[in-house]
Formats: C-alpha cells, structure tokens, sequence
C-alpha cells in the first residue's frame, strides 16, 4: 500500500517525537513539516496575537479630562439655616425672562415688589417673631438680576450677622453671576441653579474658594513705620 511521503513523514514524525522536544519555530522550519500542522501553527499563533481584548480594561483614548473647576468643599452640603435657606420652604422661583431682560440696566429696580405684609409672612414661616434692625433681610434667593421671581417662595430671612457666610457676601455672588451671564460666559439657567441649590458652594466655585472675611484675616499686616534717627545736634 503506497502512501504520499509527505503525510507519512509528518506522521512519523510527530507520533515518535525525538528525544529534545521541537519547538514551535524548528517545526515551521521543518521541511518534513505537513501543511495541515503548519497552519494550525499558524492560526494558534494568530489567535495569541490578534485575540479579543478586554473591553473592561481602561482605554487612555476614553480617559476623562481633568476637572479644572475649583474645588468645593463637601461641607457646605451640611450648611443650615440662617447660613442658607430651608429648600422646603424656599425651593426657588424665577420669572419668564431671558439674559436679554436681566442685563438691562434698572431691571431689577423695576421688577422689585415685596409688600411689608409678604416679609412679615416669609419671617413668620422661619419662626421669626422678633428681630433687631440689621439682624436679617428678606432676601431673594433667586436675586432679581438673575431673573428670581417675587414670590414667598423665592424668598427669605437672611442673616447679617452670621460669620463669614452672610447676605453681603451673597450679593458678591449674586453681582458675579451677573457679569458672567451678561459677557455671554453663563447660561442664565445655569446661574439660577446654581445660587439656588447652595449659594456657599457657588461663591467658592466662581468667586472664591474662601469667604473674605478669612481672607482679610490671612493677609499679612504692613511693618510699621520705624522711627527716623534724628542727626545729633553738636
């Protein structure tokens, strides 16, 4: 019985391995070497090299870019009242007005309508019977150059008095905001959220990272002025 030389040459020699054992590149090398053997080589090769990859693997092409706003400090979630307002009773509200309305000059002053009768109701609600002159304002929590309405609900007591947060350094907030949507460099929807869900946090975003009261204490003091020797009179 005749049998082709070349399957009996690769059958003989892979079913009688030699002594060394051949490695993968001597049996490519093989002149003996059938076909058949040389491309199944070929293919477990090609699936080492060429296999799936692992979709869970991070890809740098998908890495997110770096975060240059600045840093909010994660307690000022935990900021309460008179700090900032009870979302409950002053969740916000704003009128039907775009960037067009809130930049013209007298806007504000035009729009503002907040009867003695609606403070003593806005106090009331925060269970503040009496108060001291300079003590707090009926604030907009939504200020009125940012669109906020007049409404109880976009209303409340803020402080004076409390320490470094307080309604002045709001209103630099509030000016802020202001100048950013009217140079066209904030969306207005985006200013409103932001003074109404945590105005502290919004002050360290576009303002600063630390009110200025601390800022004021943190500030080196001028040398005082050294006496100036007097000439000796002979």
């Amino acid at each position: 019985m005749l049998t082709s030389p070349a399957v009996h040459f690769g059958v003989s020699e892979y079913l009688y391995p030699p002594a060394r054992p051949l490695s993968p590149c001597s049996i490519l090398r093989s002149p003996a070497a059938p076909r058949a053997v040389v491309l199944a080589l070929l293919a477990a090769l090609a699936s080492i090299a060429c296999g799936p990859r692992d979709e869970s693997a991070p890809r740098a092409l998908w890495a997110p870019t770096a975060d240059t706003t600045r840093t909010v400090a994660q307690r000022d979630s935990a900021l309460l009242f008179p700090i900032v307002p009870d979302t409950s009773r002053t969740p916000g509200a704003t009128l039907e007005v775009t960037s067009a309305d809130i930049c013209v000059p007298g806007y504000s002053k035009k729009v503002r309508n907040v009867p003695a009768a609606v403070k003593r109701q806005v106090y009331a609600s925060y269970g503040i019977l009496t108060h001291k002159p300079g003590d707090y304002e009926v604030d907009h929590l939504i200020s009125l150059e940012l669109g906020g309405s007049n409404s109880v609900r976009n209303l409340w007591p803020q402080s004076y008095r409390t320490h470094p947060w307080n309604a002045r350094v709001k209103d630099v907030l509030e000016n802020e905001l202001h100048r950013r949507v009217c140079a066209g460099m904030l969306d207005l929807a985006a200013a409103q959220r932001v003074i109404a869900s945590n105005w502290v946090s919004g002050y360290r975003m576009y303002v600063h990272p630390t009110p200025p009261s601390r800022r004021k204490r943190t500030r080196s003091r001028p040398a005082s002025p050294q006496p100036v020797p007097q000439p000796r009179v002979p």
